[in-house]
């Protein structure tokens, strides 16, 4: 079988660029498709879908990237969560997604149920990241899927970085052959990164978030698990208003960037309240780095 997008642009020695869209929960999906087709059309090389942020339920994030990749042809990497499905329902998945001709996926535990509806919605949890990936590499050997090219997530922001590698090296006897890392805001983070490189054989995607504002790097320290901001980072956003919010957090990421970029096979971008246009000259920016 043909080689999925991403691994052939990862073997190419090109750093491609994925960015990230949260999928729309009960608003019309037109702004979404819409935003993902003009990043794509901008620079990114694959659109990244993820799979009910923070636990609460919005548009399926494999049937969201289908779409994308049917209707406009953009290049799709779809987050799976183990959270909400048991194996039978992921396999299920994992063969339309197959169907569509989209065979690159981010396998993820996922975020617990929000607080707001554990009272009614019941975490699944019949497998992990590491057990997940396990499951699918098994299958695909077995001949009961395609061969997808599997991609794990890495929390260089993780407290007890020495049990994030031994899980991450666990993740890669299973199967996983890339890692999407948490965005670095800190100089832990970025130190993290390069002990990742030196001590795992897959390739790294750099995670970068444009913190917008002093509330956004508060709420992102509070309430979004796997994120670390420096203080001094926060600090720096108290007074600016949209547009120097915008600026600062742009300069951050380029800041960022440029020093993990020994470390690092690609870039994966998150996108801030759909903030289009500042992605998109953060991938500009990227592509003219060397």
């Amino acid at each position: 079988m043909e080689a999925s997008v991403l691994q052939r642009l990862l073997d190419s020695g090109r750093r491609p660029i994925l960015a990230e869209l949260d999928p729309p929960r009960q608003e019309a999906p037109a702004a979404f498709l819409a935003a993902a087709r003009e990043l794509y059309a901008c620079g990114a090389d694959l659109i990244t879908v993820a799979d009910c942020p923070i636990g609460r339920a919005s548009i399926d994030a494999s049937m969201v990237a289908a779409k994308l990749k049917r209707e406009s042809g953009v290049e799709v990497l779809p987050h799976m969560a183990c959270r909400d499905r048991n194996l039978n329902a992921i396999k299920a998945l994992l063969m339309g997604l197959d169907m569509e001709g989209v065979r690159q996926v981010l396998l993820i535990t996922g975020d617990p149920v929000s607080h707001e509806d554990e009272q009614q919605v019941k975490g699944v949890f019949q497998l992990n990241a590491k057990t997940l990936a396990k499951a699918v590499s098994g299958l695909s050997r077995q001949g009961k899927l395609a061969d997808f090219y599997l991609c794990g997530a890495l929390n260089i922001n993780a407290r007890n970085f020495d049990a994030e590698i031994s899980k991450a090296r666990e993740k890669e006897q299973n199967g996983i052959r890339a890692f999407l890392t948490q965005p670095v805001c800190s100089r832990r983070a970025a130190d993290n990164l390069r002990l990742a490189r030196e001590q795992l054989k897959g390739r790294l995607l750099g995670g970068l978030f444009p913190v917008v504002s002093y509330n956004n790097a508060r709420f992102l320290q509070r309430e979004v698990a796997g994120m670390a901001i420096d203080e001094s980072i926060v600090a720096s956003y108290a007074g600016l208003d949209r547009a120097q919010g915008e600026a600062r957090g742009l300069q951050l990421c380029l800041d960022a960037a440029r020093d993990i970029a020994p470390w690092v096979d690609g870039y994966y971008i998150m996108t801030p309240f759909r903030r289009v246009a500042l992605v998109k000259a953060l991938m500009a920016h990227l592509r003219r780095m060397p």
